[in-house]
């Protein structure tokens, strides 16, 4: 038998790549984990937690004006956006140190360097100069934005991962994009107290999200100030004499800001990695092809996560890791479960769904129950905003199967997660309709929700 260096070597030290390094090191093997930038990855470093303290921060100023409803009086608040840089940078650092350490903890060996493929059992280390051996490789690289090299200024306009570093906070920014980062950010700077346009090709945000949800929170909004501009693109940014930039976007119209944001997709970080040259076969968007198991065609050669372009959610690359490890060491094959995930958009409301959305499930089911109730919930009586929350329930009508589950208003990711449970275990609208409800509290309406909003049948709705 060859004797290799080690039996497993991950290439990226993300949330994927450190749980099956990790857990493989726990179980006594020899594990190596390579990452070029920082420990943590995209959802540590640059993702989803600096993500949620800066919608945190951004959330105050509604805060403050809604305490006066409830006796307060606040007086005049201030924002230093480089204290708010500096702590999530102090955050980030101690999660970065607890990846490492759970890693080295388990006996793995973590390496601060660029990883490269020579042949199918050999990495090079570009930054130590020299080469390791491994029995298994894991490709966990993540993703990184979309640069759109093809549109003329692109240079000018930043992204997600610089957007949390800015050196100071712009007065203004345009954002390109439909999905939930753009979403995100353009919530998170308005917030701020930012001038706020966003602009997407579509004729709606949040594709692929429940159509309701879409329309109420594109509503919500504009109501609070942000500008949405559907149908639209840039297509040629230009920097000023002055610094600030104009975005020329679709019908003629041309947009003046300090920051222009692009946040039109993500692609996978394949290049360079000498995937080509041992034979792992890509596809079209650089994607790095696997099979049920996340086995690539190079049978000894894994990848998980955002480099598969499967599905881009931190919990999922974890999961998949999980997989890997009941598939590669413990005889057991698994394959990623990557159905009914629960996922939240921390928008401003938030929004929790898991499921079907009600377009989705028409196509699949031919009797359908929608339920669906809006209502203001009741921290906002006192306070005097207007901001109305959603709930809404799909059900098979044939089965009584809930098959969607869709929030939008405060607290909706953390319903999502709970909401996730019963629709997993395929539970009815009986067992919902059985389950007491919590009182006073919004979520009771997925309980009390009794009778049909409407039906939908082969596609067409029937009220």
């Amino acid at each position: 038998m060859t004797a290799y260096d080690y039996d497993l070597f991950v290439i990226g030290g993300g949330s994927g790549g450190v749980r099956a390094a990790r857990v493989a090191a726990s179980m006594g093997k020899r594990v190596a984990i390579a990452e070029e930038f920082r420990f943590g990855g995209t959802c540590v470093i640059r993702g989803c937690v600096p993500k949620k303290l800066y919608v945190y921060a951004s959330q105050f100023p509604e805060q403050f004006e809604d305490a006066a409803g409830y006796g307060w009086t606040v007086p005049e608040a201030s924002f230093d956006w480089r204290k708010l840089v500096e702590n999530k940078e102090r955050e980030i650092s101690r999660l970065e140190g607890l990846y490492q350490k759970g890693v080295a903890g388990n006996g793995g060996e973590t390496l601060h360097t660029r990883a490269t493929l020579v042949d199918r059992h050999t990495i090079r280390l570009e930054g130590e100069n020299r080469t390791v051996t491994a029995d298994q490789i894991m490709i966990a690289t993540g993703g990184r934005p979309n640069p759109h090299t093809a549109l003329p200024g692109h240079e000018y306009c930043i992204f997600s991962d610089e957007a949390f570093d800015l050196p100071e906070l712009p007065k203004s920014i345009v954002i390109a994009g439909g999905g939930y980062i753009a979403v995100e950010f353009a919530n998170i700077f308005h917030g701020l107290g930012v001038e706020t346009t966003l602009i997407y090709r579509g004729k709606e945000i949040l594709s692929r999200f429940d159509m309701d949800l879409r329309h109420m929170l594109h509503e919500t909004m504009e109501k609070k100030g942000i500008r949405i501009m559907l149908h639209t693109v840039f297509e040629k940014i230009e920097k000023r004499a002055d610094g600030r930039l104009d975005a020329h976007v679709t019908g003629g119209e041309v947009l003046t800001a300090d920051q222009m944001m692009l946040a039109i997709g993500r692609i996978p970080n394949t290049e360079d990695l000498g995937l080509e040259k041992v034979g792992v076969e890509m596809g079209k968007m650089g994607e790095i092809i696997v099979d049920d198991y996340s086995r690539t065609s190079v049978d000894n050669i894994w990848a998980i996560g955002d480099v598969t372009n499967r599905i881009q959610l931190t919990p999922v690359a974890i999961h998949e890791a999980m997989c890997f490890i009941e598939t590669a060491y413990k005889n057991n094959p698994t394959k990623p479960d990557h159905d009914c995930i629960a996922t939240a958009v921390f928008s401003q409301p938030e929004i929790g769904t898991v499921g079907l959305s009600e377009d989705d499930a028409s196509k699949r089911f031919a009797n359908l129950e929608i339920y669906r109730a809006t209502f203001r919930p009741m921290r906002h009586t006192l306070s005097g905003r207007q901001e109305k929350m959603l709930m809404k329930l799909v059900v098979d009508a044939d089965t009584r199967r809930v098959l969607g589950a869709h929030v939008l208003g405060p607290d909706a990711g953390e319903m999502a997660q709970l909401l996730g449970i019963p629709l997993k275990a395929g539970l009815t609208k009986d067992d919902f309709d059985r389950t007491m409800a919590v009182h006073p509290t919004a979520a009771e309406e997925l309980v009390t929700m009794y009778k049909p909003s409407y039906l939908v049948r082969n596609g067409q709705r029937v009220e």
